[in-house]
């Protein structure tokens, strides 16, 4: 079957007794994790969810989370995971972008309101027309007393399983469609880039959020694949997940390189540094580049060394990977995944001359690359030409076939892992009335690698202080995308056409 959700259905039915999530105290096994899924996919469809329909989910990483993504997957619909920092009048553009007919939220808690700005975003939207709450604690949940058997809706490779929502360097977040096929071939990757086997399933902490393309495909789909056991930790704090590794004698761990800084950090409480070593099979880190003392340091204390890759959303997201069993280079993101082929192309789309020297823009090809950004398609046209994928990263490529980025999207900030673009700050910056003009940039931090800084123009009289329009944007976005830093001049450089000159910024 070509639906995503067939890896659950072979899972549940080969290992029911196997252990399939771990939250606190609470197990769940393979067949009550797809009992409970069976329930979600009825629950849709008896609301008159049908194939191809979207449903949005926002959740943290709880046993909720790949119960409902399964559920929405069986019904034959399609999922939109949403990050859960985003404030109300995000969540409704997503909801009304992504044509979203149903959402699950989780009710939230006093650190993470959710269910509060989830009403609220719901109010807003034009097509949903469900909102299934997922409790905080114990409560009603949506599909009780559904049926537990459900005959996953039969599906094409080629319609959308996900939509995961990505921001260019220009406008508003844009939803990448990713098949069934992108998302089922990506993860059951796992197999050649890191050993995956499901006689020898492995025990994944997942830390990662799963909304992340990241977590999504290499950990909770990857983990289901393979029959492997789900350690979810809603966010990451050091101590407490070298005591979950410790605890539940986690063999696979994937994550950014801030997360591996903190578990070297959290090394100094007198951990048992043997026993997690002993346990720990592989450590992945994507996401950024692991400085390499970070990951010599990982090396000498853990006894594992860190395998890195690369990928984007819109490749579902795995492209590149260091060569499993062989001595990885530091610093590179590895050579392409099977299924996938890495070119450089220049800037009109011809293919850069080899060389140790060269460098280009990474292009990508293969079994992971997206169906293109949900309605719209002249976005898609510009980043998608026959077949092949311009990820906006330069890089270059040794000759032995190791890539290496040299630079990013030439305006992205890489914010602790999340992709932070600029444009959509520097919109919502200018509806302040005291700013005439603003440009938003990353700046080098220790801890999250950049750092974001808004430079701004006021407008003639009105005055604004940094607090202020630094606490006015922590009102209004998410808490990985606002202005840290804010800088006032008198004017911003400019080109002859009038483009901001970030880069003398």
């Amino acid at each position: 079957m070509a639906n995503l959700a067939a890896l659950l259905d072979f899972t549940g039915a080969a290992y029911p007794e196997r252990t399939a999530i771990v939250f606190g105290d609470d197990r769940y096994s393979y067949a009550q994790f797809d009992r409970a899924s069976n329930q979600v996919a009825h629950l849709l469809t008896a609301s008159g969810v049908r194939t191809g329909d979207k449903v949005a989910l926002t959740c943290p990483n709880l046993p909720y989370f790949p119960i409902v993504y399964f559920g929405i997957l069986k019904a034959g619909a399609t999922v939109v995971p949403l990050n859960v920092l985003l404030k109300p009048w995000e969540i409704a553009y997503h909801l009304n972008d992504s044509d979203a007919v149903a959402y699950f939220a989780f009710e939230g808690t006093p650190e993470l309101p959710t269910g509060v700005w989830a009403e609220q975003a719901f109010g807003d939207s034009d097509a949903c027309r469900h909102l299934f709450r997922l409790p905080a604690g114990a409560g009603a949940l949506p599909w009780d007393g559904r049926p537990e058997t459900f005959a996953t809706v039969d599906v094409s490779d080629e319609d959308t399983a996900v939509i995961l929502y990505t921001s260019g360097t220009t406008g508003r977040p844009k939803g990448a469609e990713l098949r069934h096929r992108n998302m089922r071939d990506n993860a059951l990757v796992g197999e050649q880039i890191f050993g995956a086997d499901a006689t020898r399933p492995d025990t994944y902490l997942c830390v990662l959020p799963l909304f992340h393309s990241f977590g999504q495909t290499v950990v909770q789909n990857g983990a289901v694949a393979f029959g492997g056991t789900l350690v979810m930790l809603p966010r990451f704090k050091a101590g407490a997940a070298l005591h979950l590794m410790l605890r539940e004698t986690v063999t696979v761990f994937a994550g950014v390189p801030t997360m591996f800084w903190g578990l070297l950090r959290a090394l100094e409480d007198g951990v048992d540094v043997s026993a997690l070593a002993a346990n720990l099979r592989i450590a992945v880190s994507g996401g950024s580049a692991l400085p390499g003392e970070v990951h010599k340091d990982f090396r000498e204390r853990f006894g594992v060394t860190v395998l890195e890759g690369y990928g984007l959303s819109e490749t579902s997201p795995v492209v590149s990977f260091s060569v499993y069993g062989q001595e990885p280079r530091v610093g590179s993101i590895g050579v392409p995944i099977p299924g996938v082929e890495m070119k450089l192309v220049g800037d009109d789309w011809s293919d850069v001359a080899e060389g140790p020297d060269a460098v280009g823009e990474i292009a990508i090809r293969g079994h992971n690359v997206m169906k293109g950004y949900h309605g719209r398609p002249e976005a898609t046209a510009e980043a998608v030409r026959d077949g092949w994928f311009r990820s906006g990263d330069i890089a270059r490529k040794d000759a032995d076939g190791f890539y290496y980025i040299v630079d990013r999207a030439k305006d992205m900030i890489l914010r602790n892992g999340f992709n932070v673009y600029p444009r959509e700050i520097e919109e919502l910056l200018m509806t302040h009335p005291a700013v005439s003009l603003a440009a938003v940039v990353g700046v080098p931090h220790d801890t999250y690698g950049e750092e974001i800084k808004a430079v701004v123009v006021k407008n003639k009289g009105h005055d604004v202080g940094e607090a202020d329009l630094v606490a006015w944007g922590k009102e209004r976005l998410a808490a990985y995308k606002y202005p840290r830093a804010v800088e006032f001049r008198e004017t911003l450089p400019m080109t002859a056409t009038g483009k901001i000159l970030k880069r003398e910024i």
